[in-house]
């Protein structure tokens, strides 16, 4: 799955262990994330959605 997750995270400037506080896990799962190891469930999507006030579609986009 294709994100937007580093681009929006260095928006704010946040590291990832800043923005793995934020969303209660740890900084491997972000950088997880980020690099398209690892999808994140549809929980951890919303509240990343939340977090950065957008839309989960405006973050994450199915592989093709």
């Amino acid at each position: 799955m294709k994100n937007r997750l580093k681009a929006l995270r260095a928006e704010r400037g946040w590291s990832q262990a800043v923005l793995g506080e934020y969303l209660s896990v740890s900084r491997q799962t972000i950088n997880a994330i980020e690099a398209g190891r690892y999808d994140p469930s549809l929980p951890l999507a919303f509240k990343i959605a939340r977090l950065f006030e957008r839309r989960i579609e405006d973050i994450f986009e199915a592989d093709e």
